[in-house]
């Protein structure tokens, strides 16, 4: 393809540079993440074909130390190819055969560039191809940033939820449906719905995240294993796994590993899922937040900046508008992972980097989103206990409690009447005598109302 420049101090070469050249698009690369995986499969590949006396000893050493720098992060700066590039990933794949391969002489004292006594093809990529270790990367690095970081988040949120519905128990409020004021509840049942969304979006992304412990090295160019030995893919999961501290298993079909990314289509859908959650959480806190006077005002919402320019001691829920943000970027992104996994055709899926530039950071997002979510907003939650007792009293949804005594007409009109008449339930029943004194207290008592749960 002729020659091409790559800069005099750069350990990465030829085709880092060429895809540096064709791929000026985003400006972003594939992340940290993504760049300590494909160095912990190299240095784990590196240790395995030595073992199997495939790579020279006085190499293979070289090797996995160039790769473990790269997995801690200290050659970042030469992975600069843009996210969106070749659909097999095969020019990140290359960059870090090239820079561990010129860390690895450089190591042994040669020249950059030489491609000896290290080869970047032949010794650091001895025994895979980018079509098996760019799909591996995915889930090493997904599965990470799931179990290390957003599970926890999610935790944390849970207790911090689950504190509140605790501490709000006795809070009598009333409920709404269609925005409009339905019968009384209690705050802290309301609460523990949002408990209830957000430990089944745990349960969920457990269950579907397992599928990405399957890995698809050993495959090689199309899940056939050609130019590897059977026992290199069992061996380097194994080598994966002590440096990991992970459970990753070699993929049960190779064929299906490296041609379809259906695994990582189902952990985005259940991130999809636990956005819609968080936005529903968060939206509902904006709500009873709203006011402070001429909203509902159920909650006192945390103050943390100043919301605006030009009305001064106006203060906005920007923590859960952050969230919703966060959560709307979150589903945009399972849109591009669907359509990328619907380019997996016949034995390759091409859409590869896309993909894993959206997985990682719909993790990313939710990870750091829910965690401030948590701590500047979920945990300073109080209630308006006042206020919230005078619009118990105030509702006309306590009419409901009436009708099994009355009948449902007759507590319609009770209903119509105090709306006309600006009077509570209360007062209209007590004034038609619809009810014994002693008897009319019980029914509406709002306690009463609230259920069993």
């Amino acid at each position: 393809m002729g020659e091409i420049a790559v800069p005099q101090d750069a350990l990465y070469g030829a085709q880092t540079a060429r895809a540096l050249d064709n791929f000026p698009i985003s400006g972003t690369g594939i992340g940290r993440e993504m760049i300590r995986a494909l160095g912990l499969i190299k240095k784990a590949a590196a240790v395995v074909n030595a073992d199997l006396g495939r790579l020279d000893l006085e190499l293979a050493g070289p090797i996995g130390e160039a790769a473990s720098e790269v997995a801690r992060g200290e050659h970042d700066d030469h992975f600069p190819v843009d996210s969106f590039q070749t659909g097999s990933g095969t020019s990140s794949n290359m960059n870090a055969n090239e820079v561990i391969a010129n860390r690895a002489i450089a190591l042994l004292g040669g020249r950059l560039g030489a491609k000896s006594p290290v080869h970047p093809n032949d010794h650091v990529n001895m025994g895979q191809s980018s079509n098996d270790v760019f799909p591996t990367a995915i889930h090493i690095a997904a599965l990470a940033g799931i179990e290390r970081g957003l599970l926890p988040a999610l935790g944390r949120l849970n207790q911090a939820l689950l504190s509140k519905s605790e501490q709000f128990r006795d809070v009598l409020k009333i409920g709404r449906t269609h925005l409009q004021d339905a019968v009384p509840m209690r705050l802290g049942q309301e609460f523990s719905g949002y408990v209830a969304q957000v430990q089944h979006s745990i349960q969920h992304l457990m269950e579907v995240s397992r599928g990405l412990r399957e890995l698809a090295i050993g495959g090689t160019a199309l899940g056939t294993g050609l130019n590897t030995p059977a026992e290199f893919a069992p061996r380097v999961i194994e080598q994966l796994n002590d440096m990991t501290g992970g459970r990753f298993v070699e993929a049960s079909n190779h064929f299906e590993a490296q041609s379809a990314r259906d695994a990582v289509v189902r952990v985005s859908g259940a991130l999809k899922s636990l956005a819609v959650s968080l936005i529903k959480i968060s939206n509902d806190i904006r709500w009873l937040g709203s006011g402070p006077r001429l909203g509902l005002g159920e909650l006192i919402l945390p103050a943390t900046q100043p919301g605006s320019s030009i009305m001064p001691g106006k203060v906005n829920p920007v923590i859960a508008e952050a969230l919703i943000q966060v959560g709307a970027q979150v589903i945009g992104n399972d849109a591009a992972i669907a359509v990328g996994g619907t380019l997996s055709q016949l034995q390759l899926n091409t859409m590869q980097p896309l993909i894993a530039k959206n997985l990682l950071e719909q993790i990313g997002l939710l990870t750091n989103g829910v965690t401030v979510f948590t701590d500047k907003l979920v945990a300073g939650l109080e209630p308006n206990r006042e206020h919230l007792a005078a619009q118990v009293e105030r509702s006309l949804g306590m009419a409901t409690a009436l009708a099994p005594h009355i009948g449902y007409e007759k507590a319609a009109e009770i209903a119509k009447l105090a709306d006309r008449q600006n009077k509570t339930v209360r007062e209209v029943a007590r004034e038609l005598g619809v009810l014994p004194e002693e008897e009319l207290a019980r029914v509406l008592d709002p306690n009463r109302q609230t259920g069993h749960h």
